[in-house]
């Protein structure tokens, strides 16, 4: 295994990503639906400054996962994820750490280069089952801050979708 330092992003511009972003130490934040309007005006503020498209997206207490679709020529998810993060911070009562960094979000967040139509639908089959995976509804349809009604209505998922994992998804931990 690489030391973090060694670590090297895959960068495509115009490419679309999944993404896990984490609270730091966990902490269920987004369990409270203040912090998520809040979240989602980060992502608001941020796309106008820099446009990309969120293909699918859930939001967890601790996490949230998404796949994102950057416009052509740019590929700089980095410094989005950055302006999310600090909208949200400066705007939540966190705790400081001694390096002056707010107790809200782990420091980094993992991402994957989508290869193509297969992975692209894995990804965003796994986004929506989560939070059926972490036991908090039965169904997709039950979780509130998830794009999977939006899913629904464009056709990608039949009435009852995800009520049992579904077979692509097994094996596959992205958290």
């Amino acid at each position: 295994m690489l030391p973090m330092s060694d670590y090297r992003r895959a960068r495509v511009a115009g490419g679309s990503y999944f993404f896990t972003v984490v609270t730091y130490e966990r902490r269920p934040l987004f369990g409270d639906a203040r912090n998520v309007g809040l979240l989602r005006q980060a992502f608001a503020w941020t796309k106008a400054q820099r446009p990309f498209d969120i293909e699918a997206i859930v939001i967890l207490p601790d996490h949230l996962h998404c796949v994102w679709r950057l416009p052509e020529g740019d590929l700089d998810f980095s410094g989005r994820w950055r302006a999310i993060k600090q909208f949200v911070s400066r705007r939540l009562d966190a705790p400081v750490l001694r390096r002056g960094e707010k107790t809200v979000w782990q420091r980094r967040f993992w991402e994957h280069l989508i290869r193509d139509d297969e992975d692209w639908r894995r990804y965003v089959d796994y986004i929506h089952f989560n939070p059926v995976k972490h036991g908090l509804v039965e169904a997709p349809e039950d979780w509130t801050y998830s794009s999977y009604g939006r899913a629904v209505e464009r056709g990608w998922y039949p009435p009852g979708w995800g009520r049992t994992e579904p077979e692509q998804l097994r094996n596959m931990a992205r958290e």
